[in-house]
């Protein structure tokens, strides 16, 4: 820190000791500390004004461009949620064949127009339900292409045959569940079951059908339920080859695969009994 002496400082500076001038100094200086606190205080704040400004004006900026972009965002994802692209543009459905597109889509819940969120991150949730809300549904998947299109597909239980209530056919799917659609004529290929008074063993007919070889299914053309003391599963087939056959339920799906060698071997019409062992007869005239 500098101090102005005046002349007659000056001559007595240059009279004085080197000690001398050294207390003099040091005198100086306790007395400008002595100075009020706020005058310190007020330098001190000067200094920060300057530094506390420049530091808020970037507090501002950080703040208004943080609201900015918030506004921005939320603007766009309202202008997307009402715009074409965030609903389905399509919905394809493949695999199916009994089942038309919409009552897949009506099953599965998504159909063209609907919103993408109704699909995204419940993927799982609607393949798993869309079986229960139809019967004819095996299994689902549901893939989704961006930006709006996705694909469902499906595979059907076929048809195990048909039932007949009140001169009308019902459908009955491979799984045992009769379908509560009718007909007037079952479709060709498909057997009719006759005389079953026990869904549940019905159920387990439909479920021994389901195991055959195609070849063999389409050669059926009626099931009845025929139990007797000896065997209460014994249940009686008419072929379309003009056979007939006799079997048991639970080793229905398990003999009927001998059936084909066996009609081969036959040289007329006749009986295939295949409850114990497999022999044939023919038909007695």
């Amino acid at each position: 820190m500098k101090f102005r002496l005046n002349r007659n400082d000056k001559k007595q500076q240059e009279t004085l000791t080197p000690w001398e001038s050294y207390q003099r100094k040091a005198a100086a200086q306790r007395k400008q500390a002595k100075a009020p606190r706020w005058v310190h205080q007020a330098k001190r704040i000067g200094d920060k004004l300057p530094r506390l400004k420049h530091q808020r004006n970037r507090k501002l900026v950080r703040r208004l461009t943080i609201l900015l972009t918030s506004f921005i965002v939320v603007i766009g994802v309202m202008v997307y949620l009402i715009s074409p692209l965030s609903h389905f543009q399509s919905v394809t459905v493949r695999g199916a064949d009994a089942l038309s597109a919409s009552r897949v889509q009506k099953a599965v819940r998504i159909r063209p127009g609907d919103s993408i969120f109704k699909l995204l991150g419940h993927t799982q949730r609607l393949e798993q339900r869309a079986p229960k809300r139809n019967s004819r549904l095996k299994k689902v998947s549901i893939s989704f292409q961006r930006p709006n299109r996705a694909t469902i597909r499906v595979t059907e239980y076929a048809t195990a045959g048909y039932v007949m209530k009140q001169n009308r056919y019902y459908e009955v799917l491979e799984n045992g569940i009769v379908s509560e659609q009718s007909v007037t004529q079952p479709k060709s290929g498909t057997p009719v079951y006759g005389n079953f008074k026990n869904s549940r063993t019905l159920h387990r007919m439909i479920l021994q059908y389901a195991k055959l070889d195609s070849e063999i299914k389409r050669n059926i053309s009626e099931i009845h339920d025929a139990p007797n003391k000896d065997d209460p599963n014994r249940v009686h087939l008419f072929m379309n080859d003009g056979n007939e056959v006799y079997a048991s339920i639970p080793t229905f799906a398990q003999k009927m695969a001998y059936y084909p060698g066996i009609a081969a071997k036959m040289k007329q019409k006749g009986v295939v009994n295949l409850e114990v062992g497999a022999y044939s007869y023919p038909f007695t005239k």
